[in-house]
């Protein structure tokens, strides 16, 4: 009838999980390469990232991985400028994108033309995603963020919560309440199982060349199950 407002659908997102699901490894890895070669990182810390590279490639990560490499990280951040670091981001960002795993790069279409948002959920910090999920042309980015002092420098605490776990679902309901998501609309694609939290909260759960407990759980629930290559162990 005239005058009767229509009714606007309400938007949607669909979350996407970074290391080993959109991207083969780690994107931390060449963080930290490049915050070596500037001298923030010393070599010894180096040495450790690259033998947790080396392992997170073939079984992925656990949770005592992922809390040990985060307090790494504010430590070796504490004192720095966030645009030094927003400097060695924008330097790696195209190499990193080069290893976007195509089978994901079609899970991306799908959810776009789906009418999603295409949001990036990484425990890795907001100043690197944010920056792979503009490359990549998508809507929006979830992830660690560390606190800053007056002067712009990381005072090598957090702020807001570890993106990780049940922090990436504290993470994305804020996003949610901004932007209006309906998480029931909304779906979420990761390869692990740490991220069963978020799978969980929305309504729609994709798990990507899962891991084995993933595996198992998406099989029991029905859940779409995405092979992008050789099977995890």
């Amino acid at each position: 009838m005239p005058g009767e407002a229509v009714a606007r659908p309400v938007p949607s997102a669909a979350f996407f999980d970074l290391d080993r699901t959109l991207i083969r490894g780690s994107a931390n890895y060449p963080l930290a390469v490049a915050a070596f070669r500037s001298g923030h990182v010393p070599w010894r810390d180096l040495v450790k990232d690259t033998v947790n590279a080396i392992s997170f490639h073939r079984k992925g990560s656990t949770d005592a991985d992922s809390h040990a490499l985060r307090d790494r990280i504010l430590r070796a951040v504490a004192g720095i400028r966030q645009s030094d670091i927003i400097h060695l981001t924008d330097a790696i960002v195209p190499g990193i994108v080069t290893k976007v795993i195509p089978a994901s790069t079609t899970l991306l279409a799908e959810a776009r033309d789906a009418g999603h948002d295409r949001v990036v959920v990484s425990a890795s910090p907001i100043e690197l995603v944010s920056r792979i999920a503009d490359a990549l042309g998508l809507e929006g980015a979830v992830a660690t963020r560390s606190e800053l002092d007056a002067d712009g420098r990381y005072t090598g605490h957090l702020a807001g919560e570890f993106c990780y776990g049940t922090g990436k679902v504290i993470e994305i309901e804020k996003l949610a309440a901004e932007r209006g998501y309906d998480l029931a609309r909304c779906a979420a694609y990761s390869d692990s199982i740490s991220d069963l939290p978020m799978m969980e909260r929305v309504g729609t759960a994709v798990a990507v060349n899962p891991d084995g407990e993933l595996r198992e759980l998406a099989r029991e629930r029905g859940w779409r199950i995405v092979e992008i290559g050789r099977r995890r162990r």
